[in-house]
Formats: structure tokens, C-alpha cells, sequence
């Protein structure tokens, strides 16, 4: 690896860093009922915890990747992984809504720091050829965060309460901080001074990344806002306790690895129907959840959910880093900024949508903008090709 910044160990305390930061976001979904049920307020409300982390998760992660670039990557990682484990502890201690929100709100703002910039720091640790592969092995470790954070979370609340599960969380990052701390060399500032407004606007004003911005905020509005209600659908359907809500959302992770691994050959063999194919592929699947009370043809459309998710997003995050190479850190700062703002705007729309008209509307209203999203990308990346294609030829 370039200057050898980039080990075994260091992927592995990296990967282990996304294992668990994914866990603490996506364990929130079969503990939402319990949340409610504990502290004595809606479902609703319960999920505007969620929607706190993702909203705080969006808005922070702007000023974490010039910040990275001013103070050193790996100095801004140790941070927000204490900040993220401290908060995940006290959101065990929260004791009431505004407890809780506030609690979850500022474990988001330090999560921020974690994976774009965990990201930024391997994309210039490691030369070209290294890079895909070492990002596939950190995305894994996500991705394995992801699929058995539900699980992980539903085993850990029935055996004790949704607490133990942010408080085991928290206790498992502060370990891992420490480690890190005492293990991986802080890397050189690549800037002597902030310009966060300077570094947007130049980010912003790009054409590519313009055209591109939306369909992270139409992607986080649906995955994101669809997720964190799929464990009241669960106890609302089929009335389980949370173990097994938590053993039933796990296939959406499981969606994610198994598709993963398939994106290559499936994009080459579909190429122009690529785009349209995964947004059928979640609607179906939403609208699947919404008519089945079959559990296992429940548990097969989670995992249709999750396969279609993971077939979007890389091809997003890979499209929209070409757009301005040497600027990757701010560049994934502003796709996540899209992708969890679009989820905390989807949580708190998909909660009035449920109070008002109930899930299946809301499974119904999603599955309709997905299909469109598919269309929507397949223009879009249509037309960012077009000037690479054109000058190849030339």
C-alpha cells in the first residue's frame, strides 16, 4: 500500500469501525415499537429519533470532509468515533422523547465522521489499483454491519431492553476508539485553512453532481424511510415479539451482500436497463410487503428491498466521485448529506402518511417514486456518459 498507511490491521479496525457504526443505525428498526412502548409515546414519535440521527448524520457530514482535509483524516476518525460511542451510551440513559432525539441527534452528527471520511482517507492511502479492492473489503464490513444489526438488536432487546442494545453499541465503539487511538498513525493535513463555504460552492456548482444529488435524497427518502417502519409492520402484521422482528428484517442486509457481489455481471448483462430494473425491483418488492401476510414471502421481499438498494447505491457513489476526482472527501461529505437527509425527510413524511392514511399508502407512495427514480437515473447517467463516450472516440 501507498506508504504503507494502509495494513491489514488498519482495514480491519476500519471495517470493524463501519460494522459497528452501521449496527447502531439500522438496529433502530425492530426497536422502534419497544422505544414507544417504554417510554410511553407513539410509534411516531419513536421514529423521530431516527429521524434526528439521519437528519444530523446529513447536515454534519458537510463540514467533516474540509475539516478532514485541514486537521488530518485520521485525527477527525478518532473523534467522531468517541463522540459517536459516548452518545450511543447515553442513549441508553435517555428517559423520555427530548431525552432521546437529543441524544440520538448528536450520536448522528459524530457518525458523520465516520464513513466518508474513513472513505476519503483510503481513496488517498492507496494507489489506483490497490483501491477497489480495499474499499470492497471496507464496504463488506458495512455491509455485514447492516445485515446483522437487526438481528443483533431484536436478540439483545428481548433478552434485556432496546437500552442495552445503543448501550452495547456504545461500549463496543469506545473499546474500538481507544484501540484505534493507540494503533493508527495519524495522516498530514492536505490544507492549511477551512474554505467549507468556497469547497461547496465549487462542489455545488457542478453540473454532474447537481444532476446527481437528487436521486440520493429519492434513494434515503425510500430505503431509509421505509426501513425504519418495516418493525411496526412486522408487530403490526404478524405480532411477533422482537426477536423475531429483528430475525425477520435481517434479509434486507442479507439483500445487500448477495446483490452486491452479483452487481457486476448484472449491470453488463442489463447495461441501458440497469437503472430501470432496480427501481422495479424495490417497487415490487414495497408492494410485496404491502399485500402479503405470508412471513416468509414477507422475509423474501425484505431481501428484494435490500438486493435492489445495493444495486443503486455504488453505481451513485462511484458516478458522482468521477465528477470532480480530487475533491473525493467533500464529494462523499455531499452524497451523504443527500442520502440521509432524503431518509429524515422520508421518516417524518412516511409518519404522517401512516397516522393519516396508513402502511399501505405509505408502501404505495414509495413503491410509485422508486419505479420513477429507476427512469429518473438511467437519463441521468445517460447524459454523464455521454461526454466520456464522446471523447473516447475522438
Amino acid at each position: 500500500m501507498t506508504d504503507k498507511l494502509v495494513t491489514n490491521t488498519v482495514i480491519f479496525l476500519f471495517g470493524s469501525l463501519l460494522f459497528l457504526a452501521n449496527g447502531d443505525n439500522y438496529a433502530a428498526a425492530p426497536l422502534i415499537v419497544n422505544i414507544a412502548e417504554d417510554l410511553d409515546f407513539s410509534v411516531n414519535a419513536a421514529a423521530s429519533s431516527v429521524t434526528a440521527y439521519m437528519l444530523a448524520f446529513g447536515v454534519f457530514t458537510i463540514l467533516f470532509g474540509p475539516l478532514s482535509d485541514r486537521y488530518g483524516k485520521v485525527f477527525i476518525i478518532h473523534i467522531s468515533t468517541m463522540g459517536t460511542a459516548i452518545f450511543s451510551i447515553l442513549g441508553a440513559l435517555a428517559y423520555d422523547l427530548p431525552s432521546l432525539i437529543f441524544f440520538r441527534a448528536v450520536n448522528g452528527a459524530f457518525a458523520a465522521g465516520l464513513l466518508p471520511v474513513v472513505l476519503a482517507y483510503l481513496g488517498q492511502a492507496t494507489s489506483d489499483s490497490e483501491r477497489p479492492q480495499v474499499l470492497t473489503k471496507i464496504m463488506s464490513y458495512g455491509f455485514l454491519g447492516t445485515s446483522t444489526a437487526t438481528l443483533i438488536g431484536g436478540t439483545i432487546a428481548h433478552l434485556g431492553s432496546w437500552k442495552l442494545v445503543y448501550l452495547s453499541y456504545g461500549v463496543m465503539e469506545l473499546i474500538l476508539a481507544i484501540v484505534m487511538i493507540k494503533m493508527i498513525k495519524r495522516d498530514e493535513p492536505v490544507s492549511d485553512k477551512i474554505n467549507i463555504l468556497s469547497t461547496y460552492k465549487k462542489v455545488l456548482s457542478h453540473k454532474g453532481v447537481l444532476s446527481l444529488l437528487p436521486l440520493f435524497l429519492l434513494m434515503g427518502f425510500t430505503v431509509f424511510g421505509i426501513f425504519t417502519y418495516t418493525g411496526k409492520l412486522i408487530t403490526e402484521r404478524f405480532g411477533y415479539d422482537i426477536f423475531i422482528v429483528g430475525a425477520m428484517l435481517s434479509p434486507f442486509g442479507l439483500g445487500i451482500i448477495v446483490a452486491g457481489k452479483a452487481m457486476p455481471k448484472l449491470r453488463n448483462r442489463l447495461q441501458q436497463y440497469y437503472m430501470p430494473f432496480n427501481g422495479t425491483l424495490i417497487a415490487l418488492a414495497l408492494l410485496g410487503l404491502s399485500a402479503t401476510n405470508n412471513p416468509v414471502l414477507f422475509c423474501f421481499y425484505l431481501f428484494m428491498f435490500g438486493a435492489g438498494f445495493i444495486l443503486f447505491q455504488p453505481v451513485f457513489i462511484a458516478k458522482i466521485q468521477e465528477q470532480i476526482p480530487h475533491m473525493k472527501g467533500s464529494i462523499m461529505s455531499t452524497a451523504s448529506f443527500g442520502l440521509f437527509t432524503g431518509g429524515a425527510i422520508g421518516t417524518t413524511l412516511n409518519g404522517f402518511i401512516i397516522s393519516s392514511w396508513g402502511m399501505t399508502t405509505m408502501l404505495y407512495t414509495s413503491a410509485v417514486i422508486i419505479f420513477i427514480t429507476g427512469f429518473i437515473a438511467k437519463t441521468v447517467m445517460y447524459k454523464l456518459e455521454m461526454p466520456v463516450i464522446a471523447k473516447a472516440c475522438c
